[in-house]
């Protein structure tokens, strides 16, 4: 029931008599503390579900906990030359920089570290002495001439570095030092014109920084380290095996063999598509890293780019048979059944090619299955080329015309097209991943095993062995035979 007011609610009681609800009329100050009191439970229910995912972040990783703490330690220990009044008379005010430099520096891999350690160390370097320098050539000119030496020298070495960072090889190794050179020569230049001592000045602001860098180095280097060539290392090889579910999956469910499991690892190359500048940070800051483990200071990181750059020629393949998946009700089941078993072994074959190669990667040892495997996927090419060359003979169907009501079977050759080209450009993706992973894949993990000196696999090893055996042995009896005759 309504009145002028609104809507009003009524109950029914037990004697079949209504009661109408009225309303509980709250005074603003209720209604504030309601709010105020949703708006505190809303902050605290985000806060604690910002500590559950920081908790299940470090929990999935616990190297990244780590880092958190050598940053941390580094930071307190670099303080102390502020704290500790003997350490801050040594340096004085300059400490400052030991600690902003910890700050700006210290990264997750050791390589990061280093790359931006030893840039800032040579940065600051050159540009100190540069900057001395132009102020003893600018002060031993007149008073008069000294500004404009020093303003139009600062306009050329800034223009300069900030040109040269545009060139490639310049921005990929060394972007952070042409930063801190422009920002050192500019600090010393500019404060040493109104500065009396800038001798002693550059030489305490240059001491504090190389302390800085040193124990950010002997930190990254020492206390659980994170190497950013095995970073490299290991993702390239995750993203291949990631590379050949995703195809298996794909192949699967195009041809109703999937399930849920298999609709979400099919996602798997995406990763793949999306790892190209960590893969090229990854390799920029190995090549600064020194000798470690089972890689050389020299090893050969421009190979795995290659690796990841056949990789992702692979996964666009693999992102358009996916969007063939949209029209695979349009296909007749008589003739998907017909490419089914030679698109499914295709797509196995191709798969076991990529693990095999990701697996000789992550070993570093040549692979004896590679040469069977590739032989494998090639035949299932020639088999589903076959089966496509033989489908024009199912697209011929009896058709009954009909003229001067007279009934004449023929048969008229009928071609389904807009049915049949989805299955086709399927099996014709199918067939150019194929030949990427042979041309491409197959070829980079090659250059990289000749480059980095892959190990011999056992198998291998032992007949050669037994060979050189067997051969000495033989040439010891045709000795013997020799003597006795």
């Amino acid at each position: 029931m309504s009145n002028k007011n609104g809507v009003e609610w009524s109950i029914r009681v037990g004697d079949g008599s209504s009661m109408v609800l009225e309303p509980e009329h709250k005074n603003g100050v209720m209604r504030l503390w309601d709010r105020l009191k949703g708006l505190v439970v809303g902050f605290v229910m985000r806060v604690c579900m910002f500590i559950k995912k920081a908790w299940a972040l470090g929990v999935d990783d616990p190297r990244k906990f780590f880092h958190c703490l050598k940053v941390g330690v580094a930071l307190m220990v670099v303080s102390l030359f502020y704290y500790m009044r003997p350490l801050y008379d040594g340096v004085g005010g300059n400490a400052m920089w030991a600690v902003m430099t910890v700050v700006v520096v210290f990264e997750y891999t050791v390589g990061g570290t280093l790359y931006k350690c030893l840039n800032r160390i040579c940065a600051t370097f050159l540009a100190g002495f540069l900057a001395l320098g132009i102020h003893w050539i600018a002060s031993h000119a007149s008073h008069q001439f000294e500004p404009y030496i020093m303003g139009i020298s600062l306009f050329i070495l800034a223009s300069a570095t900030t040109f040269s960072r545009f060139i490639p090889t310049v921005k990929a190794r060394f972007d952070y030092g042409c930063t801190i050179f422009i920002l050192t020569y500019s600090l010393v230049s500019v404060s040493g014109y109104r500065v009396d001592h800038l001798l002693s000045m550059t030489h305490t602001r240059v001491s504090t920084i190389i302390i800085g860098t040193c124990l950010c180095i002997i930190t990254s280097m020492l206390v659980f380290p994170v190497w950013a060539g095995l970073e490299l290392h290991l993702l390239v090889p995750r993203n291949m095996n990631k590379l050949a579910k995703s195809l298996e999956c794909c192949v699967a469910d195009y041809f109703g063999r999937g399930d849920e499991e298999s609709k979400k690892t099919l996602q798997g190359y995406k990763c793949v598509l999306n790892s190209k500048s960590s893969e090229e940070s990854m390799a920029n800051f190995a090549r600064w890293e020194p000798a470690h483990g089972r890689f050389n200071f020299r090893h050969p990181w421009k190979n795995y780019l290659k690796i990841g750059a056949s990789s992702r020629s692979c996964a666009y393949c693999i992102e358009t048979l996916t969007s063939c998946l949209d029209s695979k009700n349009q296909v007749p089941e008589s003739i998907k059944k017909h490419l089914e078993l030679a698109c499914m072994n295709l797509g196995s074959t191709s798969s076991n090619v990529i693990r095999e190669l990701a697996t000789s990667v992550t070993t570093m040892t040549r692979s004896v299955k590679i040469n069977a495997a590739v032989n494998d996927m090639k035949n299932a090419v020639l088999e589903l080329q076959d089966d496509l060359k033989s489908l024009s003979d199912l697209l011929i169907q009896p058709h009954d015309h009909k003229e001067n009501n007279e009934q004449v079977s023929s048969e008229m050759p009928v071609m389904p097209l807009l049915e049949v080209m989805p299955l086709v450009s399927f099996a014709s993706l199918l067939i150019e991943s194929a030949s990427r992973i042979e041309e491409n894949m197959v070829k980079a993990v090659e250059e990289l095993a000749e480059s980095a000196q892959f190990k011999q696999p056992e198998d291998e090893v032992k007949l050669k062995h037994n060979q050189a055996t067997n051969k000495i042995v033989s040439d010891e009896e045709n000795v013997i035979a020799l003597q006795r005759v």
